[in-house]
């Protein structure tokens, strides 16, 4: 029985030539979810008293389609690391074999999990936008990993974005993404990409805005500065106040899921009392459902499903498998003996 690992650069560099691979598997993953082909159970939080912003994450998932996937994520997230200069979140991912439930393979995973958010993020824009893949103006707060992985996720997917506005409250990390988006993007020019005060001047001048920060809690409170109805993918999931999430339309990707930890979403639901302020999930418009009218802004809030993550890793794997780049560890399972 072969135990195999897949690094890092392996599984980047097959990201980068599949987006649409793997947003098609990221709806897949979705739609198995709503028709009852997929088990995806409450994260499990380990918290630390001495680092209260800490926390690691456990994501079980099971997708019991075509293809019988199960496993899981480890996925640790620690905003001190930006002052080590290093990425906020490291994971593993587990797959298990379904007849035995052996694993068989353990995946670099914070790749996997920036692609699926990402992929989920592109994906649910091009539906609350009607299926229309241009951006006039595309608005980014939070210039870190998580907007890179998205950004590249739209221009893979083959998006025109005519203008990029950008916003972090660290100043470094604004001109350093700028400088990415011109090295790598060579459709963007320096007057292409404009740098913001605010956050509320980004949302202003943006008909879709991306959140992707490490908000504890919620820092953006006036309604006013969503007054043209934007397109809002609130990847981070805590930047917005209850005041806005009521005067939304409100999109999640499982509302049980979105509406806990301290979400935006939760602690409207806190407020209120009830869940009355979620349109739908984005499955259900995947499988059919109209999309809000834009006579308010559009949320798309996802929690992050783990579903998600072994359908993008089972991708990875197959793929990595068939070009040879898998690492076998040798006699992994020592005693292999009933008796």
């Amino acid at each position: 029985m072969k135990f195999e690992v897949i690094g890092g650069q392996t599984i980047a560099e097959i990201i980068a030539s599949k987006h649409d691979e793997v947003i098609e598997h990221i709806g897949q993953a979705y739609l198995a979810f709503l028709h009852g082909n997929a088990h995806n159970p409450d994260s499990y939080f380990l918290r630390f008293d001495k680092k209260p912003d800490a926390r690691i994450i456990a994501l079980p998932a099971h997708i019991d389609d075509e293809v019988k996937l199960s496993g899981i994520k480890w996925i640790s997230s620690f905003p001190s690391n930006l002052q080590r200069a290093i990425p906020r979140a490291s994971a593993v991912l587990i797959l298990n074999d379904y007849e035995t439930g052996y694993p068989y393979a353990c995946l670099e995973s914070s790749i996997i999990s920036a692609a699926r958010t990402s992929a989920s993020a592109v994906l649910a824009a091009y539906h609350l936008n009607d299926k229309n893949k241009v951006i006039d103006s595309l608005g980014i707060v939070g210039t870190g990993l998580i907007a890179r992985y998205i950004l590249n996720f739209f221009v893979g997917n083959g998006w025109q974005i005519n203008h990029i506005n950008l916003f972090d409250l660290n100043e470094e990390y604004i001109e350093s993404f700028k400088k990415r988006i011109l090295a790598d993007y060579p459709q963007f020019t320096d007057s292409d990409v404009s740098t913001k005060s605010s956050t509320s001047e980004l949302i202003n001048g943006s008909g879709m805005v991306v959140f992707a920060t490490t908000a504890g809690e919620p820092h953006v409170t006036d309604i006013a500065c969503f007054s043209h109805n934007p397109i809002v993918l609130h990847i981070s999931l805590r930047d917005l106040a209850p005041e806005i999430i009521l005067e939304s339309h409100n999109v999640v990707d499982d509302v049980d899921h979105c509406l806990k930890a301290q979400t935006s979403l939760h602690l409207t639901e806190q407020r209120q009392g009830n869940r009355d302020f979620v349109y739908s999930s984005l499955a259900e418009i995947l499988d059919g459902k109209p999309v809000p009218e834009r006579n308010q802004p559009i949320i798309f809030s996802p929690f992050g499903m783990g579903i998600l993550d072994l359908a993008v890793g089972n991708f990875v794997y197959q793929t990595a498998t068939e070009s040879g780049d898998t690492l076998e560890a040798p006699n992994f399972f020592h005693d292999m003996t009933r008796v």
